[in-house]
């Protein structure tokens, strides 16, 4: 059988503990006036800050409290034209990360951010390259390092839709498990779902490659043995690195092969509720696991299919012998041991559902999914995780 794929990804990664002490040598091969972009806890970024400052590079800060939406890219982009930055450094979770690549492709493009978002605005192409972008993660659950999108909130429509371009992937990747040490249990827990989601849904999606499959096998094996480990002894390093280390693969995977109805489902609710984007996705991947696999049973031509959950199964649960059923368990379990709340504690209330659906079913990742699935399908599985339990 041929074979053809192609592959993108940062332009180059640093992984390890203490690389982030390397990123002012770094950056003076990419610009001198830094914008640098953290989440609400912009002191863990001092650090960073005084070493720029060391080599000559002040930087100028913007701060990104919660998800960032339209309103903050174009205050972002501004600043940075404002002060004439010439590299745009992205430090924090993947909201820091998705500001900085959307306020470096914002920053040399005209227009307004609507221009350039999916489904909801004109998903023109960037007519300029971004300005140099770094991005550096404290959380090990997204893999925005490695990506060609910014997820962006839409207030007005109550939805979250991506930028997206291949100018968009970072300069530099830096990744350094000692800076997720400090990060809570419900924190671990809901990045490690989301790099644990990420993984099998590109490893089960459409577009699935030899090349991204090996990082699922490897980021997925990586879960398997560390993703409790972190939720239960937070400063266990060897645990930080096999979950950094499945983060970065699971951005390096969806970015290109894509991922699923989880994710399809999980963008415009993030729009309609407060809640952290993998504890959503934590949610709802069991359901969707068993939705799919059932649709996948009454059609032979998927086997394929049912296979590769056979084997994530036999990954995540270290027995050779399990089934796609014994995944979907395996997933509920951890579920419930990692605590991840019901999606009805952040508001979701039964007369959205339908609304929910509608708008799940017009997003890209919906079309990576290895079955269509029905609306009943989805209706009853976002209902199931509303529930308290499993």
């Amino acid at each position: 059988m041929t074979v053809t794929f192609s592959f993108a990804t940062a332009g180059r990664i640093l992984f390890g503990p203490g690389v982030v002490g390397q990123v002012a040598g770094h950056a003076a091969a990419l610009g001198l006036r830094p914008l640098l972009v953290t989440g609400s806890t912009a002191s863990r970024a001092d650090g960073l800050a005084a070493d720029l400052q060391s080599a000559g590079m002040p930087s100028a800060r913007f701060m990104v409290e919660g998800e960032p939406d339209v309103a903050c890219i174009t205050a972002g982009a501004r600043l940075a034209r404002t002060k004439g930055c010439d590299l745009i450094i992205g430090f924090g979770g993947g909201s820091a990360m998705d500001a900085a690549k959307a306020i470096a492709a914002l920053a040399t493009n005209p227009g307004p951010v609507t221009d350039y978002l999916e489904v909801i605005g004109r998903a023109l192409p960037l007519q300029h390259p971004p300005v140099p972008c770094i991005a550096i993660p404290t959380t090990a659950g997204t893999g925005s390092e490695v990506t060609r999108n910014a997820v962006i909130r839409s207030r007005t429509q109550r939805v979250k839709v991506s930028m997206r371009s291949p100018g968009m992937l970072p300069d530099l990747a830096v990744v350094d498990p000692q800076l997720t040490l400090g990060l809570p249990p419900e924190g671990t827990a809901a990045s490690g779902f989301d790099a644990l989601c990420q993984l099998v849904e590109a490893y089960v999606c459409v577009k699935t490659n030899p090349l991204t499959d090996s990082l699922c096998r490897e980021g997925l094996a990586r879960c398997a043995r560390s993703l409790k480990t972190a939720f239960l002894e937070g400063h266990n390093i060897d645990a930080r690195t096999d979950m950094s280390i499945a983060s970065l693969f699971s951005g390096m995977a969806l970015a290109n092969a894509g991922l699923g109805a989880v994710h399809g489902i999980a963008g415009p609710l993030g729009g309609m509720l407060p809640a952290p984007h993998g504890a959503v996705c934590a949610r709802l991947l069991p359901g969707i696991t068993a939705a799919n696999i059932q649709a996948l049973k009454d059609d032979p031509a998927f086997s394929r299919y049912i296979d590769r959950y056979g084997e994530i199964g036999c990954i995540l649960t270290g027995d050779d012998r399990a089934t796609p059923s014994g995944l979907v368990q395996w997933l509920r379990d951890m579920v419930n041991r990692l605590q991840i709340p019901a999606l009805s504690r952040w508001g979701l209330q039964h007369a959205q559902v339908a609304q929910l659906v509608d708008q799940a079913r017009r997003s890209s990742s919906m079309k990576g999914n290895p079955v269509s699935l029905s609306t009943e399908t989805l209706e009853t599985v976002i209902a199931d995780a509303m529930e308290e339990g499993y």
